[in-house]
């Protein structure tokens, strides 16, 4: 990969969240570019989800600023959402759909690119699942169906709110496998998780308490 660009893709200077009376998160920063990926650790009910709603502009924060390619999310929002694929702990998809219907429901909603999707049903292993209703699917084949809309958009930056959750071993790698194409290809990617995950690729890491 080629020399970084003077502008960082996502950073976030002086971060600061309370919840009620308590501080989550005081005066964090970060800086990502092109092929890096940053892990926020801690565990559960720390702010590691709320960090990431924050990075993403779901929630105001009492301090700080995020930036998209040196913008703020704020000034720029639908320019950075465009670029923006949330993978939550909770998928947010409608039970009574089969995956593909959901699928392509989703696409209406944004850039999604369909003609890939059989290499990706293929790749996360959910073709024989294509006429179950998404309800009939366990939490791990939910979550590859998640994934495989993560992998159907166009974007840059990744936001992974627990991804290993509910994924057996192999499963697990697999997630290890996508986050580090996506980051060859030159995204970024910001993930959080209270379990350990190890990418050999530049990562930088937030330990909240």
């Amino acid at each position: 990969m080629g020399a970084k660009s003077l502008t960082e893709l996502l950073s976030g200077q002086d971060l600061t969240v309370y919840r009620g009376e308590r501080c989550l998160f005081q005066g964090l920063n970060f800086a990502l570019n092109e092929g890096e990926s940053l892990l926020v650790q801690g565990p559960n009910g720390c702010g590691k989800t709320t960090l990431l709603r924050a990075v993403a502009g779901l929630l105001d924060l009492e301090e700080g600023a995020v930036r998209w390619r040196g913008r703020s999310i704020i000034d720029h929002r639908q320019d950075f959402h465009r670029e923006l694929a949330w993978f939550a702990h909770r998928v947010g998809f409608k039970g009574d759909l089969t995956l593909l219907e959901n699928l392509r429901f989703e696409s209406g909603l944004r850039s999604t690119s369909m003609t890939s999707l059989d290499a990706v049903l293929e790749k996360l292993g959910l073709g024989p699942l294509t006429p179950l209703p998404f309800r009939a699917l366990s939490a791990g084949q939910q979550r590859r169906v998640g994934l495989a809309r993560l992998l159907l958009t166009n974007a840059r930056l990744w936001l992974l709110d627990e991804p290993l959750t509910n994924l057996d071993a192999n499963g697990q790698e697999l997630v290890v496998k996508l986050i580090l194409q996506h980051l060859e290809g030159g995204g970024a990617c910001m993930l959080a998780s209270h379990q350990p995950v190890e990418l050999s690729a530049n990562m930088q890491r937030i330990v909240l308490q």
